[in-house]
């Protein structure tokens, strides 16, 4: 689990140097759950995170929230959408992308839950070692 954490601290998602709590989703380059988990963590860390996405990556980014929000975690506190100019891979032409931003906050009860989590995985760890 350690690993993970220092993994986790040290990824660059092409996050702006001023917002240590964005993460720019892609759905191409990593699984949903890896977002969910991401985001919890920066919801320890700064007590909200801010979820980016374009395109076709936008219904990644609601699917995201949703889980949080389901399973008590987060709060909406702001949703911003917008579009982008963009070119195009191939022939360079100018395109619009919609891009979505959510920002969502930790819920009261967050910490009670991560602590509920780890204790339960912390269970099924040591069933699996006897």
């Amino acid at each position: 689990m350690e690993e993970i954490t220092q993994g986790v601290n040290n990824i660059n998602l092409g996050a702006d140097s001023h917002k240590k709590n964005r993460i720019q989703v892609s759905n191409t380059k990593k699984p949903l759950f890896f977002y969910v988990n991401l985001a919890k963590r920066y919801m320890q860390q700064h007590n909200e995170v801010e979820l980016s996405a374009l395109g076709m990556a936008i219904a990644t980014v609601v699917t995201i929230a949703e889980i949080l929000k389901n399973n008590g975690l987060a709060v909406e506190k702001k949703i911003m959408t917008s579009t982008v100019d963009m070119k195009e891979d191939s022939r360079g032409r100018p395109v619009q992308k919609a891009k979505i931003e959510i920002l969502l906050g930790k819920t009261e009860n967050f910490d009670e839950l991560m602590a509920a989590a780890a204790e339960e995985r912390d269970a099924v760890d040591g069933e699996e070692q006897s």
